[in-house]
């Protein structure tokens, strides 16, 4: 028996910026009513904005409602395999790979948390704004045994050296979580371009000050330029709202940001 249709939608939206230090942009957003994503591409592979803009047009193909654990699964596993065929036409984009963490809205009136890599997903609920994810890297390996302090793993030389991303490989994986969609929750995923030069705290302030999602990303990403970050800066703000006694439209918008909106332009492909 079909799932009856979800009564949470997300008010998201994002800003995506290359940053002063970076000829490219290899950061990839989508927002829609339904979920939103981030996605770095991998620093020192080939085409990082490819493997993320890749990704977040594939995951984000034709859908246009919620889902359920197994179906994102088969949607995370299918633009995985894109990334895999995008490597089979030109063997020179062997070792391109991106990170993914996303928040969708679930059938059962739930929200997934989905995530691999670096990239992080935070809440906001009640003005208090906790981690949700953990980083896949070699720094946090090292400060869960205890070898480098939370303090010092912002500024290790080897903290952008990651443990999990996504590449097209068959061993790839995604953690899924289920959360409490709650009225009022803001949610925040954000590229390591924000998180690597700005304290937790400095993050909660900024996006707690603006009501309006956009704002409330533009101000983020604007917070870690004047940090001086050398990388790209994504934000993706999702606002939870529940009540919604209507199915998702087909029409429901989905909007692109940074290496997703610079490629693939002519159009989604069909699920």
């Amino acid at each position: 028996m079909p799932l009856r249709p979800s009564r949470v939608r997300l008010r998201a939206a994002a800003v995506s910026d290359t940053g002063a230090y970076r000829p490219v942009n290899q950061d990839a957003a989508f927002t829609a009513p339904w979920g939103g994503a981030v996605a770095d591409g991998v620093g020192g592979g080939p085409a990082g904005d490819l493997a993320s803009a890749a990704f977040v047009h594939r995951l984000a193909a034709g859908r246009v409602g919620s889902v359920d654990a197994d179906t994102l699964a088969v949607s995370v596993r299918a633009a995985n395999w894109d990334l895999r065929a995008h490597v089979e036409r030109d063997p020179a984009l062997h070792g391109m790979a991106t990170t993914f963490t996303g928040v969708f809205v679930s059938e059962d009136d739930t929200l997934l948390l989905a995530h691999t890599g670096d990239s992080r997903a935070y809440l906001l609920r009640d003005g208090v704004m906790t981690q949700q994810t953990r980083d896949d890297s070699y720094v946090q390996a090292l400060v869960e045994r205890g070898l480098v302090t939370e303090a010092d793993a912002a500024s290790h030389p080897r903290r952008n050296l990651i443990t999990a991303s996504l590449s097209g490989g068959e061993r790839d994986r995604v953690t899924v979580v289920e959360h409490e969609a709650r009225a009022g929750d803001r949610w925040l995923l954000c590229s390591d371009g924000l998180t690597d030069y700005v304290p937790q705290d400095e993050i909660a302030e900024v996006i707690t000050r603006h009501d309006d999602a956009a704002h409330a990303a533009g101000a983020a990403v604007e917070l870690g330029l004047s940090a001086g970050t050398r990388d790209n800066v994504t934000v993706v703000i999702c606002d939870v709202e529940v009540g919604h006694p209507e199915p998702f439209s087909v029409n429901s918008q989905t909007s692109f940001y940074g290496a997703a909106a610079a490629r693939f332009t002519e159009g989604l492909e069909s699920a």
